[in-house]
């Protein structure tokens, strides 16, 4: 499995695409907005001829939305979320517009992740791990043969995802993360939903949120 991620929108999140030589790939967090960024994702796909299978999203901000409706309607793609960040998908239009940033309603979901669901891709496949706290929906995505973890906001390098929007938990995130994550094999690559990627053994010597 190969791992591109672009950073879009005003907020600069990452949005990964994941594809093999099946020719198969998934499209994790959404999130550009301009017409330049849409143009870079889908002159991507058409480069490596790539087909969308479905979007997943680590959870239900705006900025990991911002590109939702558009690869839907582009590609004719299924949506997948967890059911506790359901409502703020509902709610994305009106958190963009805080920030200053015009978004239409977004369609609901047409499926939902829970913990230990498991989305493949080709030969492979993703194990989702709920990390409530950020949002009470927040999951991780991992796929223990290639050692990599797709965090979302759950944690950064060095840091962890805000706790003070509507439904946050810092006790809670810290928890799932000491659990869930550090509990990983040191090695595994972490691809965070905002800036530069990590590893389990770097945030468990120097993320001073999890010490």
């Amino acid at each position: 499995m190969k791992i591109h991620k672009f950073t879009f929108n005003p907020i600069e999140e990452n949005t990964y695409l994941l594809y093999d030589e099946s020719g198969s790939c998934i499209i994790v967090d959404a999130g550009c907005y301009t017409r330049g960024e849409q143009e870079e994702l889908t002159n991507f796909i058409n480069e490596e001829g790539l087909i969308p299978e479905k979007i997943i999203n680590t959870h239900g901000h705006f900025d990991h939305l911002l590109g939702n409706s558009f690869c839907r309607e582009k590609y004719h793609i299924p949506f997948y979320i967890h059911k506790d960040d359901v409502d703020m998908v509902a709610g994305a239009d009106n958190m963009a517009e805080f920030f200053g940033i015009p978004l239409k309603p977004i369609s609901p979901p047409d499926g939902l992740l829970k913990e230990g669901t498991k989305i493949t891709l080709g030969k492979s496949f993703l194990e989702v791990i709920h990390l409530p706290g950020h949002s009470p929906g927040g999951v991780a995505f991992y796929n223990k043969e290639q050692n990599f973890l797709l965090s979302g906001d759950s944690l950064f390098r060095g840091g962890i995802g805000r706790t003070d929007f509507p439904g946050g938990n810092e006790n809670n995130l810290i928890k799932a993360i000491k659990e869930k994550v550090m509990v990983l094999p040191e090695k595994t690559i972490i691809y965070t939903g905002h800036g530069p990627e990590t590893t389990v053994k770097i945030e468990k010597e120097t993320n001073q949120f999890l010490l």
